[in-house]
């Protein structure tokens, strides 16, 4: 059974997603040094992590419905496999899109390690640990420790010489590689493994018994926001660690902040039923797929980091009100056809944004 205000949410995230590609591609350079463009683009840098930590909840829940429906757990468990691998191909095959339309180094172009990469290869690892924990408690325990262990141990990668053989293509999936990285593993899929923890307690859970349960994520999204920041003052544990990249720090300090978002949004959901956000959110990946390549891409070269930022932001508005009608006219075609649309309550796996903040390398 969905849950709008999860839909709701990651409505939210596909206008940070937009904001934060539209501003860093069409912004003058000039303009972004301005404080109003730092923090338009401190707000962007929650997109990727919404979007990951919904799609490790909607795992688990899409894996739960299954067995409620009578599969086994392993017939699940390939279930949940297959959508990770799909996932993977459409990551190469947006890929191939973007090099057809605008272009690149080959095959570079074609390996960079994006947000549908990361996602896919989070969603195959999980899906394994899922059928391999068989209890709700053993998949949350499980998950909360492969979320600690991948935050704490990004700064060691990123410096791990041992590392240093392995294809650049391979490495680019475990630690930054000049050309070939947007997202990385290390610390990202740390918040699809917590979403994960999030989804397996909501996993036996009616939409209904949700209520309760908020007011226990709203504490821990409170505590760990606040411990996070506190934190952020003490002298780092790491020798080489940047506090905006690969600090467990501010991971933690985003987690934080993202369970108190899901709670948030729960209880707004109560009074403020927005179904056009939901729709929105419904459908993230047709949005991510579209966007990127008409906002990074040839067709609108012109303006690239030509706009003044108060430009820029009236051009990420009207932007978004443009996607948001191709989503409403595809959602009628689709009804006119007599095909379910990703607004009319199928459960899909969301992937996406690629929050990109900085240059088109943020995550």
């Amino acid at each position: 059974m969905r849950r709008p205000y999860l839909d709701w949410l990651r409505g939210i995230a596909v206008l940070i997603m937009i904001e934060a590609h539209t501003l860093d591609s069409w912004t003058r350079v000039a303009d972004k040094k301005s404080s109003a463009y730092q923090w338009a683009i401190l707000i962007a840098g929650y997109g990727a992590p919404i979007f990951l930590f919904l799609a490790g909840i909607t795992l688990m829940l899409a894996a739960g419905g299954r067995l409620r429906k009578g599969l086994s757990l392993q017939q699940v468990t390939r279930a949940a496999v297959r959508r990770g691998g799909w996932i993977l191909a459409l990551a190469f095959l947006f890929r191939l899109q973007s090099f057809l339309i605008s272009g690149g180094r080959f095959p570079q172009a074609l390996l960079k390690v994006d947000i549908l990469n990361i996602m896919g290869v989070s969603m195959l690892v999980a899906a394994l640990g899922w059928g391999a924990a068989t209890t709700v408690k053993r998949r949350a325990l499980v998950f909360a420790a492969v979320t600690i262990a991948m935050a704490m141990a990004t700064p060691l990668i990123r410096s791990w010489s041992a590392l240093d053989p392995l294809p650049d293509w391979l490495e680019a999936y475990l630690r930054p590689r000049p050309g070939l990285t947007n997202f990385t593993l290390f610390p990202w899929a740390a918040f699809f493994t917590a979403g994960c923890v999030a989804g397996a307690w909501l996993e036996d859970r009616q939409p209904s018994d949700d209520r309760p349960l908020m007011r226990w994520v709203t504490v821990a999204g409170l505590a760990l926001a606040a411990g996070g920041y506190g934190a952020s003052f003490l002298p780092p544990i790491y020798s080489e660690t940047s506090f905006w990249t690969s600090s467990p720090t501010f991971f933690f300090l985003r987690l934080g902040v993202l369970l108190i978002l899901v709670a948030a949004a729960y209880h707004l959901s109560l009074f403020w039923r927005w179904e056009a956000l939901q729709q929105f959110g419904r459908a993230s990946l047709f949005v991510y797929w579209i966007h990127v390549e008409l906002v990074y891409g040839v067709l609108s070269a012109p303006i690239h980091r030509r706009l003044a930022f108060p430009v820029a932001v009236a051009a990420f508005v009207a932007f978004t009100a443009a996607m948001f009608g191709l989503v409403r006219f595809r959602d009628s075609i689709q009804r006119w056809r007599g095909r379910p649309t990703e607004s009319g309550g199928a459960v899909r796996l969301s992937p996406l944004s690629a929050n990109r903040p900085v240059s088109r390398n943020s995550i």
